[in-house]
């Protein structure tokens, strides 16, 4: 079975540091591993490489779709699809997606999507497009609720992964008065919360790229009396350290943010989340979204309501005075992601869906 992986945007330098990006790039990576691969995306140069059995074709000097950054076209579309018995599109409301859907019925082939929390301008806007894909490949319960294809029998949970082999728990390594923030600097993400609720005693690293200047600001000065360090430049290796000192790692996205704007989806899966856990370190996240089902309150960490740095600082007040306890949170976390959100399990239950995939 010759897949074919398509995503607006590569994860890392060139292209985006998001959980998207990472998302679709991790599952082709993983799924070369036991069927040919490729992965199809769009930049500023066009380039062909290969990242172990991963074969991947960036299309160059892409048109972008009303100026929307996470939204490309190129007219090389069409030839990159040949080839492939299954097309996977990831963000199904871009343009790009909806073309590949329509070409790939067109000339027999299956085509599925995962919608990882992106979009722009498409037939979407105007007409309903998701018969136009065989399945959908849902990261999370949630996820599968809010599209409403809940009872839908073309709509399946594939969850997300992490590469267990590579964030590790290590315990050489000691644990630190370090709290761990790792993700995109955007309002919705609640940073602001967790620089309110930070206690004293505790360092705060916040790992990300700003991608909103006022927002970043505004994070700055409320940080200012604080221990709370800003990091935009860390690899995967620094974000293993990161998360193997920390006491804790913590995503407080809101539904609504610091500017009293509403954020109808903030998560779909989690990602960062399951990357600490891996590395045996316990989570604590808002009652928001898909993160409840990444993070077992109680068990593996905390859930906390959105918007709220009083019940938030309870918690890490709780994680730095109760190490031997918060021990057991981070082991019983990383076994979690061992049972649940191993990359080889998301990608045997998007092949099985793939079989079952109906052509017509």
């Amino acid at each position: 079975m010759r897949v074919l992986h398509l995503t607006p945007a590569l994860f890392g330098a060139g292209g985006a540091f998001g959980g998207a990006e990472r998302y679709s790039f991790e599952l082709a990576r993983h799924m070369a591993d036991v069927t040919p691969t490729r992965l199809v995306t769009f930049g500023e140069r066009p380039r062909l490489e290969r990242v172990a059995n991963l074969e991947v074709q960036v299309l160059g000097r892409a048109r972008y779709v009303r100026g929307q950054q996470f939204n490309p076209i190129h007219r090389g579309l069409f030839r990159a699809l040949a080839g492939a018995d299954v097309v996977h599109c990831h963000q199904p409301h871009t343009l790009a997606a909806e073309v590949a859907a329509l070409l790939s019925r067109l000339f027999r082939r299956r085509v599925v999507c995962s919608d990882l929390g992106g979009g722009g301008w498409g037939f979407s806007g105007y007409i309903r497009t998701d018969h136009w894909f065989h399945a959908h490949l849902h990261i999370s319960q949630y996820s599968r609720r809010i599209a409403g294809h809940a009872g839908n029998p073309r709509a399946e949970v594939i969850l997300g992964g992490v590469d267990i082999e590579r964030f590790t728990p290590n315990p050489a390594v000691s644990k630190e008065p370090l709290v761990v923030y790792v993700g995109r600097l955007v309002p919705h993400k609640g940073v602001n919360d967790l620089i309110a609720a930070l206690p004293t005693g505790l360092t705060l690293e916040i790992i990300g790229q700003p991608y909103h200047e006022r927002y970043y600001a505004e994070l700055k000065r409320l940080a200012a009396d604080k221990r709370v360090i800003f990091r935009d430049d860390c690899d995967d290796a620094d974000l293993i350290r990161a998360y193997r000192r920390a006491l804790c790692v913590v995503l407080p996205s809101v539904y609504r943010d610091f500017y009293g704007h509403e954020s109808k989806v903030p998560e779909l899966l989690g990602q960062t989340l399951l990357e600490g856990m891996a590395c045996g370190t316990p989570a604590i996240c808002t009652n928001v979204a898909s993160m409840p089902e990444v993070v077992a309150n109680g068990e593996t960490g905390f859930v906390v309501p959105p918007n709220d740095p009083t019940s938030l600082r309870e918690k890490l007040t709780w994680v730095r005075d109760q190490p031997t306890e918060a021990g057991v949170l981070g082991r019983a976390a990383r076994m979690r992601v061992q049972r649940h959100f191993t990359w080889p399990a998301v990608v045997e239950r998007c092949l099985a869906a793939y079989r079952g995939a109906r052509t017509r």
